[in-house]
């Protein structure tokens, strides 16, 4: 028995040197197989870099022909539509409102009855002084008369003449403030808001009505102080509608010269021609106000400028040696607007920009476009 076991022992000893022999002889050869690989990816990449003068890639990339053109910078700010004569109608007197007399959306012209206050005792007061009118008249005929020929006193016919033009003064006014409890229109327009009722009491300066003239329209902005000295009259700019996805060219017609001390604001004023779209009151518009105008300026994407230390610079396409290469030009900096920026140094006309690729570029890269 004892014999076995060790004859068995021997047998399985013998089995792992051999297993053992057949791994390291395995391990030798691939071993041997990827030394010879790695030779030969070694010479591929040598004849690769000689065949491309050293680069290790192409890239591929597109490119834009740089060209002179009109270049201009707007100052935006956002404004609201109004009536060229937007008025907001108030009583001249206190009362009671006894009728109105137009509706919501009713066009008026200038004089035009709104409302009516009331004003009995005014018209009381009238009949009054009417009555004592015939009277104090008849009596200052009478002495006219007889001062006529020479019958009487001088103070006696002053007296009735001084009585006579008191009271026609007096009839005047009274009727002036009888005029003044009747609201009327200010101007020719549309009938935009009612802000009384019959019964309602009303007092001066508080507005009744508005009454808005579109026929002509205006659009008006606060500008920040900062852009004072770059804003004139006169200067051109673009007035866009969000509402309608439309934009009007014009001209300011107006500038302040009064900033608030409030939010250091001025305001700015543009008028509009006739529009095609029906336009309302406090309308948004935005106001582009041309402030520069570049007229053969070279103009490049603001996303393709690149910054490296303190320099700018863009990538443009060369040909050296029959190949395409990428190569980094420095560029000095103008204005940047609506995603151009004006690059006043580093560019000349025919210039290739490279625009997309331009990420994974590196100088001299060689491109493909």
């Amino acid at each position: 028995m004892k014999k076995i076991l060790v004859i068995l022992s021997i047998l399985t000893a013998f089995t792992a040197c051999t297993g053992k022999l057949d791994k390291k002889a395995e391990l030798d050869k691939l071993v041997k197989e990827h030394d010879k690989i790695a030779e030969q990816i070694k010479t591929l990449e040598k004849e690769l870099a000689s065949e491309t003068g050293g680069n290790k890639k192409i890239v591929n990339v597109a490119v834009s022909d740089v060209q002179p053109g009109v270049f201009k910078h707007y100052i935006e700010v956002q404004g609201k539509v109004d009536g060229d004569e937007n008025v907001a109608v108030s009583a001249r007197s206190a009362g009671v409102v006894l009728s109105v007399n137009v509706e919501v959306g009713q066009k008026v012209s200038k004089g035009d009855l709104l409302a009516i206050l009331d004003a009995q005792v005014l018209y009381a007061s009238l009949a009054d002084l009417e009555n004592q009118s015939v009277f104090i008249t008849d009596i200052y005929n009478r002495q006219k008369n007889l001062w006529d020929q020479k019958i009487g006193s001088e103070v006696q016919f002053l007296t009735a003449k001084n009585n006579k033009e008191s009271l026609e003064n007096k009839i005047k006014t009274l009727k002036d403030q009888i005029a003044m409890s009747r609201i009327t229109s200010p101007i020719n327009g549309t009938v935009e808001e009612i802000s009384l009722k019959v019964g309602q009491s009303v007092a001066p300066g508080v507005p009744t009505f508005r009454v808005v003239n579109f026929s002509k329209i205006k659009v008006m902005a606060d500008v920040a102080e900062a852009y004072s000295p770059k804003i004139k009259s006169n200067d051109s700019v673009l007035v866009y509608f969000p509402d309608f996805n439309e934009e009007i060219a014009t001209r300011l017609n107006f500038t302040s010269r009064f900033i608030s001390a409030l939010n250091r604001t001025f305001s700015i004023e543009a008028k509009l021609g006739n529009m095609k779209q029906e336009v309302r009151a406090n309308m948004i518009a935005v106001l582009k106000i041309n402030d520069y105008k570049a007229a053969n300026a070279f103009t490049v994407p603001a996303n393709i400028v690149q910054k490296s230390m303190n320099e700018s610079f863009v990538y443009i396409a060369v040909e050296e040696n029959g190949k395409k290469v990428a190569k980094k030009q420095v560029i000095t900096l103008g204005m940047n607007y609506n995603g151009l920026i004006e690059v006043l140094t580093g560019l000349k006309a025919g210039d290739k920009i490279i625009t997309t690729g331009y990420q994974d570029l590196n100088q001299n890269d060689l491109i493909n476009f």
